[in-house]
């Protein structure tokens, strides 16, 4: 214990500094990002944009595909401009896009606002990470991403935890909390922040085209590797079930599940607690449930880890993303909330053994003078599992899961006269017309469509998408690397 504290405080000051605006741009960042999915399809009458469920998919698998991909070749301009400046341009644009994805109202301006804010984000993304490279070495660089991954989770599960207890009264204020979060790092940036070694570095004549011309060039030094490709091929069905934890699943619950009863626990408990991040129909919101993943991971990381270590990576990563798959189901199965809290917690298990062998197995098969390059693309099948995320939490969610979508199909099957939804006539509009029509209440709509239209089976997609990457990784461990284990 001793050497992990002498090891803690062996870091430099910009190692912290690096830290502290990994832990704000990630509260800045998640506590818009869990709950966006809800800002695009929400009812208007609610401050929400309305949009479909395909629409959602678009703007969140596109621009969230560019964020992990563009990475490949910022860190290439951070490096050559310098990381001071390019973390300025960075905040800037993020002040600036979070305030056009709150401001903006129609499907090409918010898809615009989007990817403009995953820009930002693609300039900060690698710079952080360098950092706590080049602030570490051999001895402390275990201890040092250990810490600077926590940070992530702690960013992660606050702005979540914050945005799912105010964006009921308000969603403005989950834009313009974003916005001030990320406008502290101005503070850390311009006045403790030091990119070692730059103020001894002579400036690279190098043009900014031939900068990219040289990333374009190591992309395709590594993807010459078959058994390298043919590995993050699969991975790419790995990240695309992990993503419906922000695409698909806020939705889910909160079209489908009942939480009064996870507040009423919580109430029994802790009273001021469930009365500050509950809603005043004594609900939890989805925002704040789906903030439990970072929370579990703060928890329990250490302790994973350390029930993984002794296993190779691909094995540790084939039992993670089961583990995952199991919990991704249940995450869309029940309308029980104490199940959906317990998916959560499997689904972070899971989390938790398999991320983070999956870039250790990376590390390990790269050679020696080219992990760099292949660290780099590791962030292709996490893009590529963005856009299909997008694709399977979009028409193919509608159809199945689709609470407006399943209702209209009662509609039609009773013959009943309902507006189309519009500007004048929202969602809540329709869904409120249809129970009045039929002679329910809104909670009896709601299970009667649950019962009759099964939504749930949706469960069976996201689940079924992790296991086939569990099913591929073990043919490509026992014939493409013709493991004798």
């Amino acid at each position: 214990m001793s050497g992990i504290f002498k090891t803690i405080k062996s870091f430099p000051k910009v190692f912290w500094v690096s830290n502290t605006m990994e832990l704000f741009e990630r509260w800045a960042w998640y506590g818009f990002y869990m709950a966006f999915a809800l800002y695009l399809v929400g009812s208007k009458d609610t401050g929400a944009l309305g949009f479909t469920s395909a629409e959602k998919g678009i703007i969140m698998g596109t621009g969230s595909m560019l964020l992990y991909l563009l990475p490949l070749f910022t860190g290439a301009i951070a490096d050559r401009v310098g990381y001071k400046k390019v973390l300025i341009l960075s905040y800037a644009m993020y002040v600036s896009g979070y305030w056009m994805v709150a401001t903006f109202n129609t499907f090409t301006l918010v898809f615009a606002a989007y990817i403009y804010l995953a820009v930002a984000g693609a300039l900060f993304k690698p710079i952080i990470s360098a950092m706590i490279s080049k602030t570490t070495n051999s001895e402390t660089s275990s201890i040092g991403f250990g810490i600077f991954y926590m940070m992530i989770n702690i960013g992660g599960f606050i702005g979540p935890f914050i945005a799912g207890a105010i964006y009921q009264k308000s969603w403005d204020w989950v834009f313009y909390i974003s916005m001030i979060t990320i406008s502290i790092n101005y503070i850390f940036v311009f006045f403790f922040f030091k990119e070692p070694g730059r103020e001894n570095k002579t400036d690279d004549k190098e043009p900014l085209s031939q900068v990219f011309l040289q990333s374009i060039r190591n992309i395709g030094i590594t993807l010459s590797n078959f058994k390298y490709v043919l590995f993050l091929l699969i991975m790419v069905a790995f990240w695309t079930a992990f993503n419906q934890l922000y695409y698909a699943f806020p939705v889910f619950v909160d079209d489908w599940v009942d939480t009064s009863n996870l507040y009423n626990a919580l109430h029994s408990v802790w009273p001021w607690l469930a009365e500050s991040i509950g809603t005043p129909e004594g609900t939890i919101t989805a925002v704040t449930i789906g903030s439990l993943d970072a929370f579990f991971i703060i928890i329990f990381q250490i302790w994973i880890s350390g029930l993984v270590m002794r296993y190779k990576p691909l094995n540790a990563m084939m039992s993670g993303i089961l583990v995952l798959a199991i919990g991704v189901g249940m995450m869309f199965a029940f309308q029980n909330s104490f199940f959906i809290v317990a998916g959560i917690l499997i689904f972070s298990i899971g989390e938790m053994a398999s991320s983070p062998k999956f870039t250790e197995y990376i590390g390990s098969i790269a050679p020696a003078d080219k992990k760099a390059l292949y660290m780099g693309t590791s962030f292709l099948p996490v893009a590529a599992g963005h856009q299909l995320a997008g694709v399977v939490s979009g028409d193919m969610y509608d159809k199945a899961a689709g609470k407006l979508f399943l209702l209209k199909k009662e509609v039609a099957k009773r013959g009943l006269e309902i507006p189309e939804v519009s500007e004048a006539f929202t969602k809540n509009d329709y869904w409120n017309k249809a129970a009045e029509l039929m002679g329910m209440s809104n909670s009896e709509l709601t299970n009667f469509i649950w019962v009759n239209y099964n939504p749930s089976k949706i469960w069976m997609l996201y689940a079924g998408i992790a296991v086939s990457a569990v099913v591929a990784l073990f043919l490509y461990d026992k014939f493409i690397l013709k493991s004798k284990a």
